[in-house]
């Protein structure tokens, strides 16, 4: 989520989001993604639609959900229900790409099988209030099925019009350049794009394991966790009160650390050097590191979505000297 920064206006000069093509498919995605797992969660209906507002306002396109969004605040399917009736509000759903997810629990069902699958489309598109998905992605790996099966019914899903592009998130380097095998032996559709936990602090898996076959596949890479779940917006000190938020003990358990506070103090010399805040830095780094098309990220606010938009506009030249030292 990224938090509010002081270099806002800064950068709020030119609006456009670069456009970027997902993999090999004929979607054209904003370079940052807005992540909706906050609608109905942390954030209400009217909230939700003000921040999708100025995020389009700012030039993005591209919005993430999942069915599965927030079952653990006991509304399954609440962010995709909010979006679709955004959607239906502005009339605007011909220029937004719609991602959202399948696989993980839900009340019916769960997995990557087919009977489900067909069934939690059609639940998707009900609450979406639309009649096709621009990228489904399959939201984790299913161990019980088979792979050619899920691609199987993926490829039907396209052919149905039902879907236009297809994703896979938290598979890891073998499993997606498995899918890729398949997809190409039995000519099924593929997976354009990977959604892993990607950001300044949680790199070592991801560019040994998984970019490497993004890379070699030119396929998409659309991470989550950009600010490593508000670690990198420089709220955690150490010695200093957590935040009194619904992740806090997570993030103090998982980054707040040697190697943790090492990356935060590395990113606050970045971020100084581009006169933005940590968060806009860190999202910027991700977004021109090698694979990734556009980053996932939340936000709770106007505010925030205005520092996400700002993120974007810090030039690439400008994101490499300032991160020099941390390459």
């Amino acid at each position: 989520m990224i938090s509010h920064g002081t270099a806002i206006a800064l950068r709020l000069d030119n609006t456009d989001m670069e456009i970027r093509q997902l993999g090999n498919s004929s979607l054209k995605v904003s370079s940052i993604c807005l992540g909706g797992n906050v609608f109905g969660w942390t954030i209400d209906e009217a909230t939700s639609f003000a921040v999708l507002d100025a995020f389009v306002a700012g030039g993005g396109n591209f919005v993430d959900s999942a069915d599965v969004y927030a079952a653990w605040a006991e509304k399954p399917g609440i962010s995709e229900t909010i979006l679709g009736k955004w959607m239906v509000a502005r009339g605007n759903r011909a220029t937004i790409v719609v991602a959202t997810k399948l696989g993980s629990k839900m009340p019916g069902g769960e997995g990557l099988g087919r009977a489900w699958m067909i069934r939690a489309v059609e639940d998707s598109l009900k609450r979406l209030q639309t009649d096709y998905i621009d990228l489904y992605q399959s939201h984790q790996f299913d161990e019980k099925t088979p792979q050619e099966e899920t691609l199987r019914a993926f490829d039907d899903l396209v052919k149905q019009g039902k879907v236009r592009v297809i994703g896979n998130s938290n598979f890891n380097g073998t499993r997606t350049a498995e899918a890729l095998a398949i997809s190409k032996q039995h000519g099924l559709v593929r997976y354009e794009s990977a959604q892993p936990k990607y950001n300044l602090v949680d790199r070592e898996e991801f560019e040994r394991d998984l970019a490497p076959v993004l890379i070699a596949n030119n396929v998409s890479c659309i991470p989550y966790y950009a600010l490593a779940a508000g670690f990198l917006s420089g709220k955690y000190r150490a010695g200093e009160e957590l935040p009194k938020t619904p992740r806090a003990g997570g993030v103090s358990s998982r980054y707040m650390n040697e190697k943790g506070f090492a990356v935060l103090s590395q990113l606050e010399g970045a971020a100084n050097r581009l006169s933005a805040s940590m968060s806009q830095a860190a999202v910027a780094w991700l977004m021109y590191a090698p694979s990734v098309t556009a980053p996932i990220a939340s936000a709770t606010s106007v505010a925030q979505v205005h520092e996400l938009i700002s993120a974007s506009q810090i030039p690439k030249y400008a994101v490499a000297e300032a991160f020099a030292l941390h390459a």
